[in-house]
């Protein structure tokens, strides 16, 4: 018997032993994430409430890829935003786990660390905020947090992350929105061909270089206006004209201000080539339709249009041929093969 008993003993040790080296006692001593910010890039402003450590971008990582916070358990974060696709979603309007289409485009996640009023009508002040929503959207993942913060109660490792990220053994969405925020603002773009040639270690081709003039040029593509700076985006809400006669009421069905009816964020630029289709609507599939559309009669002055938008009357900017073939080589240089192919963004499950 006694001799049962110790076979039973040390089998029980050899388990925790095993348990033990995939799933270490936590720790609550979290430490300061490297966050690596070119210095041509402004300050992030980091929340004071939610600094980002290893543990928390850790545990944001793997619930941006868990299934389990979809109602079906079949849809993570990563679904409607893809990396090969500038993690935004190749198809125009997204389907969420009942069939049902969205109304609008999944925007690209990049540099949201310098973004602010976030979604395309700005309906999420904080990056906080915006990350709790996809998830009790019924269109959506049609989940509740306390539903998927029930299910994974049991979860060794979750248990083990929320611990390390926030010293917390009851923890709820509001720590889940932390860790997705902190996750999201380490996905920094900045290493494109364009970044390349800021920094010395590349030069413009000819054409590249006629497409930047154009593309800062009143006379030219005229785009620097609302998509110039570092960020590629001034994080205004725009109506670029894409319809005499505007449907989704966008950034003025959040405010309830007419005068921001029918517009929308200004999408950064930056990893283009990869995040189409384009518009809130996902309507032009190629950027050749983008393009095509500011430059050749295509744009509509319709209610509340930009004035920025300043060949409106005459349908656009009236670019010719090789003037649209040279902004499309300058917008390609946004391109960013590093950030698309990180290997910190990937799925850790």
């Amino acid at each position: 018997m006694m001799k049962v008993l110790s076979i039973l003993f040390v089998g029980i040790a050899i388990l925790s032993c095993r348990k033990d080296q995939t799933l270490p006692h936590p720790v609550y001593s979290p430490t300061p994430y490297d966050l690596e910010i070119p210095d041509n890039f402004p300050t992030m402003n980091i929340p004071d409430d939610n600094p980002i450590t290893n543990e928390g971008v850790r545990l944001g990582r793997h619930l941006f890829w868990d299934t389990r916070l979809s109602g079906d358990n079949s849809m993570a974060c990563a679904e409607c935003h893809i990396p090969s696709s500038a993690f935004s979603d190749p198809s125009a309007l997204s389907v969420g786990i009942d069939g049902v289409y969205g109304k609008r485009n999944s925007m690209v996640l990049q540099n949201l660390g310098w973004a602010n009023n976030y979604f395309w009508d700005g309906r999420a002040a904080t990056l906080e905020e915006q990350v709790l929503m996809p998830v009790e959207d019924t269109v959506e993942m049609h989940e509740t947090w306390s539903n998927f913060m029930n299910e994974i109660r049991e979860d060794e490792l979750y248990e083990v992350m929320f611990y390390e990220a926030f010293g917390v053994v009851g923890y709820d969405s509001t720590h889940a929105a932390k860790a997705l925020a902190q996750f999201l603002r380490t996905m920094i773009s900045a290493n494109s061909q364009y970044d390349k040639v800021l920094r010395g270690e590349a030069i413009f081709t000819p054409t590249q270089q006629a497409g930047f003039d154009s593309f800062n040029a009143l006379s030219g593509g005229d785009c620097f206006h609302c998509h110039g700076g570092i960020l590629t985006t001034d994080h205004s809400f725009k109506n670029n004209g894409l319809d005499a006669m505007p449907l989704d009421s966008g950034r003025g069905s959040v405010t309830g201000v007419n005068a921001d009816n029918f517009t929308f964020k200004v999408p950064p630029l930056r990893n283009i080539e990869f995040s189409a289709p384009y518009m809130h609507d996902g309507r032009f599939a190629t950027l050749d339709e983008v393009i095509t559309h500011y430059s050749t009669g295509l744009v509509h002055s319709s209610p509340n249009i930009s004035p920025l938008m300043e060949f409106s009357a005459q349908g656009g900017v009236q670019l010719d041929p090789q003037e649209r073939a040279e902004l499309k080589a300058f917008l390609l240089m946004f391109s960013d093969q590093e950030f698309i192919n990180n290997p910190k963004f990937r799925n850790p499950w």
